[in-house]
């Protein structure tokens, strides 16, 4: 099964030698996504600021995949603080709605550009 990068014009631009999105047959996996607001390139605002832009980057992400929030089958969110957990987890609640993936959240040291989250995600997306 080939691994094969794809396009997301939606995505803030990459920091590095890696791809936003990758297809691995069924499966889109999704690089973690920060706060940075694709357009001007600045890191939105605040924990509650970042963590909503997080999940708006990968919903756009995934739409660039012909996926959605609906897909994700499991999430690995990364704060530096877990006393955000509740704050992160409020956004997260609001971007998914209903709907519950697997998920894992980790403090970290640090994170990219001095953000205070970061997400990465696995979607189940056959056909896509």
């Amino acid at each position: 099964m080939p691994v094969e990068p794809v396009a997301t014009p939606s995505a803030p631009p990459v920091a590095g030698p890696y791809s936003p999105a990758v297809r691995a047959g069924d499966w889109l996996v999704l690089a973690g996504q920060v706060g940075l607001d694709p357009a001007t390139g600045t890191m939105a605002d605040g924990v509650e600021g970042q963590a909503r832009r997080v999940l708006a980057n990968v919903a756009a992400v995934l739409d660039d995949c012909g996926a959605s929030m609906r897909d994700v089958a499991k999430t690995t969110v990364f704060v530096t603080d877990l006393g955000d957990f509740a704050t992160v987890n409020a956004a997260y609640a609001d971007a998914f709605g209903d709907h519950r993936p697997a998920r894992s959240t980790v403090q970290v040291a640090a994170l990219p550009g001095g953000a205070k989250v970061e997400l990465e995600a696995w979607a189940f997306a056959p056909g896509r």
